[in-house]
C-alpha cells in the first residue's frame, strides 16, 4: 500500500512538473505602444487624445497602451491636480490616467521594468519639428545602450513612428504625408464652403527649424481644393499672423472658418486664436471687416486624421519586420 501511494505522489510531482515547462520555456514578448504628445491642461481638448488613445486601443487590443506628455509645465499641472481637493471633487476619478502621466524617458523605463520588451512611441506631432527631434534624440539614446552579453539588452524593439506630415528621408516620401494630411481635412473645407468663407489654420510653428512644412502644406490644400482658399499661419516662426493678414487682405476675404492645426484645442487655440485679447487671431482678423468663425476643434477629434497615426504605427513596425 505504501508503495502504491509513493509511485502516486511521484506521478501526481512529474504530472505538476510537465504542466509547468511550458511557463519555464521561451516566454512570450510584451509589447507596448507610448503615444507621446506635447499634452494639454484642458479638460475640453483632453478629447483629442483620449480619441486617439481609443482608436490605437481599438487597432492593437492585446498590446499596452499609454500615454507620455513631453512637456515639463503640463505633467507638473496634471501631477498638482491629484491633490487638489476642488478638482477631484468636480471630476471624481475620471481623468486618473492623466494624474501620474509622464515623460517619454520615464514611461520607458517604466515599461522595461515591468518587462515590456517590444514598444512603439508614436509620435502625434504635427510634423518633424524641434519636439519631434528632441523625441528622436531620446530613442536613439536609449537604442544606443550594450550590454555585454545580448539577452540583457533593455529592448529587442524600440521604434518611432513618423509625425502626421512625415519627415525628412527617404523611407516614406513626406510629399506624400502632405497629400493624406490634406485629404483627412475634406470636411473642414465643406465646412467653409457651406459658410461661403475661406480655411484658416493657425499651427504651433517653431523659430529654430524652418516651418516651410506649412507653406507646402498649404499649396497641397489649394491645388487639392481648388474652390475654398486655404490660408496656414503659426503661432512661432513663418508664416506669421502677419503674413496671414496680407493675404487676407490682397484676396479681400469677407468670411473665414478659423481652425487650430494642432492635435489639440488647448491653450493656443483658446487664447491665442479665439481668445478675448485684443491681440487674438479673432480679434486681430475681426478688425479688418472679416467675419470670423471660429472652431475649437483639435485635429485629434477628426477620425481620418487620427487614422494617420494608426497607420504610421503600422509602417514602422513593417519596416522593421515586426507585427503586433
Amino acid at each position: 500500500m505504501k508503495n502504491f501511494i509513493s509511485k502516486m505522489l511521484i506521478g501526481i510531482a512529474l504530472f505538476a512538473m510537465a504542466t509547468q515547462v511550458p511557463a519555464m520555456g521561451k516566454q512570450k514578448a510584451k509589447k507596448a505602444i507610448v503615444i507621446a504628445n506635447f499634452g494639454t491642461s484642458y479638460l475640453s481638448a483632453l478629447e483629442n487624445l483620449t480619441n486617439i488613445n481609443d482608436k490605437v486601443k481599438k487597432e492593437y487590443p492585446n498590446v499596452k497602451v499609454k500615454f507620455a506628455f513631453t512637456s515639463n509645465i503640463i505633467r507638473k499641472i496634471w501631477h498638482s491636480r491629484r491633490t487638489d481637493k476642488e478638482f477631484i471633487a468636480a471630476n471624481g476619478d475620471k481623468y486618473n490616467d492623466f494624474f501620474k502621466v509622464k515623460g517619454i524617458l520615464a514611461t520607458v523605463a517604466d515599461l522595461q521594468d515591468e518587462g515590456y520588451t517590444d514598444i512603439v512611441i508614436q509620435s502625434t506631432h504635427v510634423f518633424a519639428g524641434e519636439e519631434f527631434t528632441d523625441l528622436t534624440s531620446y530613442i536613439h539614446g536609449f537604442n544606443s545602450i550594450t550590454t555585454i552579453k545580448k539577452k540583457f539588452m533593455p529592448f529587442k524593439s524600440l521604434l518611432l513612428g513618423r509625425p502626421a506630415l512625415g519627415k525628412p528621408g527617404i523611407e516614406h516620401d513626406y510629399h506624400e504625408d502632405l497629400k493624406i494630411g490634406a485629404e483627412a481635412l475634406e470636411e473642414d473645407i465643406k465646412l467653409a464652403e457651406k459658410n461661403n468663407a475661406v480655411l484658416v489654420y493657425m499651427g504651433h510653428g517653431n523659430e529654430y527649424f524652418s516651418t516651410g512644412i506649412y507653406i507646402e502644406f498649404q499649396e497641397v490644400m489649394r491645388k487639392m481644393y481648388p474652390k475654398v482658399k486655404t490660408y496656414v499661419g503659426t503661432v512661432e516662426g513663418y508664416p506669421s499672423l502677419g503674413n496671414v493678414l496680407e493675404e487676407l487682405k490682397k484676396d479681400g476675404v469677407k468670411t473665414i472658418i478659423l481652425k487650430p492645426f494642432m492635435v489639440v484645442a488647448g491653450d493656443h487655440a483658446n487664447n491665442d486664436m479665439a481668445g478675448t485679447d485684443d491681440d487674438s487671431w479673432k480679434n486681430m482678423i475681426s478688425k479688418m471687416g472679416i467675419k470670423v468663425i471660429p472652431i475649437l476643434k483639435g485635429l485629434g477629434m477628426n477620425e481620418k486624421w487620427a487614422n494617420i497615426y494608426i497607420q504610421h504605427i503600422k509602417d514602422v513596425l513593417k519596416d522593421n519586420n515586426h507585427n503586433f
